[in-house]
């Protein structure tokens, strides 16, 4: 029997070769948001390694968006140079280069995993961070600034040109990222949200501003390409967000044009209770498919052959994202198509370690 895997996916005027992706993982590697080799050969290996889709990590629209003072940005033109230049070996490759545009709201301004991952102060060369509401994601930590009408047309401009920038720099696929506690998901989870405006309180209002960011995205980025959001699918804590209004949104989303859900979980409050195993999050995938009828991704302690092409076989997701397997193994879609007995295109320079 083919593999459904590695069966290929038209979105729009892309045709992604299969059903594997690279999910967005932060690297903590940049200096002033610019890449550099690190994420030539990160991005590049994995593009080498069969992947359809390489999507690269968490790319902030703006300095004070950044998780991390090491993350990578697309905040200025001079930023865009190197980004090309991965971009242009990853369609060599080819494999679809992807971004993740980025804010990360309250849980901006933290130290790398492995220097302790705690708030950075200022004098330590951190910064403010802002957020729907005063609330400080962990109690001990320093309230973020609540965003005002002005700072938030703001964080929707800097979505808008770090997109412009995005086409420039040669990009295939775009994700607004709307999950995993950062900007957008704390406007969506009453949590995070205890505004008063139309920014906050019911279901619409706590959508306005993703809303308003997608349409800001739309505007530069070309109708002819995929345009994904990924979305915490609930928040695994009493009277937050839950599917019940992730399946709401996607059908907005659809309708706004948004190709494709990639659907994660959790980030938005410390106390989450997370039920982790294998596939915890493919549920969410499939009922989100079933229920509106949009393209959705499926991530989340997916590490085998056999697990990503049941997900795809049995129609719960069209696409598997792979974080930490991929992280282990760069060569993924390679190892995969032999586990599976799928006959694929290798790079010439590795064909001989195929037999």
């Amino acid at each position: 029997m083919r593999s459904k895997l590695f069966s290929p996916l038209s979105i729009k005027s892309i045709q992604f070769k299969n059903r594997i992706a690279v999910s967005p993982m932060c690297q903590y590697s940049a200096t002033d948001g610019f890449a550099n080799d690190w994420h030539l050969v990160h991005l590049g290996s994995r593009a080498s390694g069969g992947a359809a889709l390489i999507i690269q990590e968490a790319t902030s629209v703006s300095p004070e968006g950044r998780i991390s003072p090491q993350d990578l940005g697309l905040w200025k033109d001079e930023q865009i140079d190197k980004l090309k230049q991965i971009n242009q070996f990853i369609i060599s490759q080819n494999s679809i280069p992807g971004i993740q545009l980025a804010h990360a709201g309250r849980k901006a301004s933290a130290a790398s995993p492995w220097n302790g991952g705690r708030k950075v102060t200022i004098e330590n060369g951190g910064w403010n961070t802002v957020a729907p509401s005063a609330l400080a994601y962990h109690e001990n930590e320093t309230a973020p600034i609540a965003l005002d009408k002005t700072g938030i047309q703001k964080v929707i401009e800097d979505f808008k040109s770090a997109t412009k920038r995005a086409v420039e720099a040669g990009y295939q696929v775009v994700e607004i990222h709307g999950a995993h506690g950062y900007l957008l998901h704390q406007f969506m989870s009453p949590l995070s949200n205890l505004r008063t405006d139309e920014y906050g309180g019911s279901f619409e209002n706590r959508i306005r501003l993703t809303l308003e960011v997608v349409a800001a995205v739309q505007s530069e980025w070309p109708e002819n390409l995929p345009l994904f959001v990924r979305i915490s699918a609930t928040d695994w804590a009493e009277g937050g967000w839950n599917i019940e209004e992730s399946i709401q949104l996607s059908k907005i989303l659809k309708e706004r044009g948004v190709d494709l859900i990639d659907v994660s979980s959790g980030g938005a409050v410390s106390h989450q209770q997370i039920p982790l195993g294998p596939n915890y999050q493919v549920p969410f995938a499939e009922s989100i498919k079933k229920e509106t009828g949009i393209l959705t991704a499926a991530v989340g302690l997916i590490t085998d052959a056999k697990q990503a092409e049941e997900i795809i076989s049995s129609g719960k997701a069209d696409l598997v994202l792979f974080a930490r397997e991929s992280l282990r193994n760069p060569n993924l879609g390679l190892s995969f198509a032999h586990d599976l007995e799928a006959e694929i295109q290798w790079p010439k320079q590795y064909e001989r370690a195929k037999i």
